[in-house]
């Protein structure tokens, strides 16, 4: 898992409420989706802070994209009800599929349309 997305999983775990334990669920679409675009924010954020891999046309990510990662988070596991360290069955095997050569930039376009439309 990647610095960026740890952290950001500690800032969600930070801003949620402790959640009961419960057994693996599958993930609605709009759940899946929002999960995927945290990964993609904080995995490009990554990407631009260090300076290699990120597309120029991406807006900085490094605090709406951590801002969205910490929400979609903290709803995720209202909604589930899911842990804070449950939370990692959904985002470890995202951040996978991600850092497959071309995934990221795949997705990137929608995740940025949801992120607008996010308010954020």
């Amino acid at each position: 898992m990647s610095l960026v997305l740890a952290a950001s999983l500690l800032a969600a775990q930070a801003a949620a409420p402790l959640a009961v334990d419960t057994p693996s669920k599958p993930l609605t679409m709009e759940q899946q989706t929002a999960v995927r675009c945290s990964v993609a924010f904080a995995l490009a954020a990554q990407r631009q802070k260090a300076g290699e891999g990120a597309d120029p046309g991406w807006p900085d990510l490094s605090t709406r994209g951590r801002e969205y990662f910490v929400r979609t988070m903290a709803q995720l596991m209202d909604e589930t009800g899911v842990t804070r360290s449950g939370l990692a069955q959904y985002i470890q095997p995202e951040t996978a599929a991600l850092e497959a050569p071309g995934q990221l930039e795949q997705v990137m376009p929608s995740c940025l349309v949801m992120l607008e439309a996010s308010g954020l």
